[in-house]
């Protein structure tokens, strides 16, 4: 008889739920070797989640699918749970979300379904430490690489965990719920950016599909999301030289039914794309459910920009230390693309510089990020 031995740092699954499996923010710089980005649907609630308990923004959590898993913590540790609204209990006794949650060892952690919204993250302090493979802890599943095993999670893992944030500022940290980004409901307005070949539809098909309400269909996973709706016309084939595509990315098949590309997306796609959504928006994409309704909105560059700023503030007011850090990474991780930036940079400066001022609970946080291109 032998006794299976736990890691002193280590959490163990119980229940995998529907799908859960572990992510971080992607894998960027390697979709011109085919390989897709992965990473979490809901870039922002992983990343809060992560704030919240002190960890990096881009820390490995676990993605939870519409039923949580119940999972056993052989350790005492730090949590916090956001995106969807997924009833969370410890030992049986109910926890908020969005708040650093402090765990003892042996403690089970067990949830309902999600009520609202699609997708939820758990964060535990010290961050989830599978290998990194090709920059990034995410899991690709079609592939079966990256995460635990390559695969989403099952009954009887075990997962180390890394070492946490030896600062305690963060600890007893919560999100105040009139900062919480968004309720998620089953109606959604969804800002998208026209283009790039919004010339290959008809001027008819690209006003209904912004006076349009599209419906999720059955459809829908990391992959992409299939609308029902109003179909699209197009001036003439919907096939194009494909191209490479960006999460959020709206392509257009023959059939005339819009489809939003999601994490799991191939690096390239042979579809007329008549237009891509905000960043800001994309986690709306990634909490709505079959059924659930959108409606597109058009908004500029500018605007996008300026809501991104906006909703990056409020992880900014709960830590306005997490930029220090980030903005290295960001410029490094963008200059080495900055081919792709020039649009947007300032012709005789080649210089892109954003800024925002969000007004959160009384207080005014500013801040920007300055690229310059190579």
């Amino acid at each position: 008889m032998s006794l299976k031995v736990m890691n002193e740092k280590s959490i163990t699954i119980l229940e995998p739920g529907l799908l859960s499996s572990i992510q971080d923010i992607g894998r960027y710089g390697f979709q011109k070797y085919g390989v897709p980005v992965s990473g979490a649907m809901d870039s922002f609630a992983l990343r809060s989640a992560n704030v919240l308990v002190g960890n990096e923004m881009n820390d490995a959590c676990i993605e939870m699918t519409v039923i949580g898993p119940s999972i056993k913590f052989n350790y005492g540790a730090l949590i916090s749970v956001t995106g969807g609204d997924l009833s969370i209990k410890i030992n049986g006794e109910k926890v908020d979300r969005w708040s650093a949650i402090n765990v003892e060892a042996g403690s089970v952690l067990t949830s309902d379904g999600i009520r609202d919204g699609m997708r939820a993250y758990l964060a535990i302090s010290g961050g989830i430490n599978v290998p990194v493979i090709m920059g990034s802890r995410s899991t690709y599943i079609p592939a079966a690489f990256g995460g635990y095993k390559g695969r989403p999670l099952m009954a009887g893992d075990e997962l180390l965990i890394g070492d946490p944030n030896p600062k305690t500022s963060h600890i007893a940290r919560t999100l105040p719920e009139e900062l919480e980004p968004v309720h998620y409901g089953h109606s959604h307005i969804i800002r998208v950016v026209l283009g790039p070949q919004n010339k290959s539809f008809t001027t008819e098909s690209i006003n209904t599909f912004f006076d349009s309400r599209y419906v999720v269909s059955n459809n829908c996973d990391r992959t992409g999301y299939r609308l029902s709706g109003p179909q699209l016309k197009h001036q003439g084939n919907a096939d194009i030289i494909s191209d490479g595509t960006q999460i959020g990315s709206i392509q257009v098949p023959a059939d005339g039914n819009p489809i939003i590309l999601m994490s799991d997306r191939g690096p390239t796609g042979g579809y007329a794309k008549i237009g891509t959504v905000i960043s800001t928006d994309l986690g709306l994409i990634a909490q709505s459910r079959p059924d659930d309704n959108l409606v597109f909105r058009q908004v500029s560059v500018k605007e996008a920009e300026s809501a991104f700023l906006e909703q990056e503030s409020i992880l900014y007011s709960m830590d306005p230390n997490i930029f220090k850090n980030a903005s290295d990474k960001v410029k490094s991780t963008l200059s080495k693309t900055s081919s792709s930036l020039s649009p947007y940079l300032e012709n005789d400066q080649n210089k892109l510089d954003m800024t925002a001022t969000a007004k959160l609970k009384g207080k005014t946080f500013s801040f920007g990020i300055s690229i310059e291109s190579n």
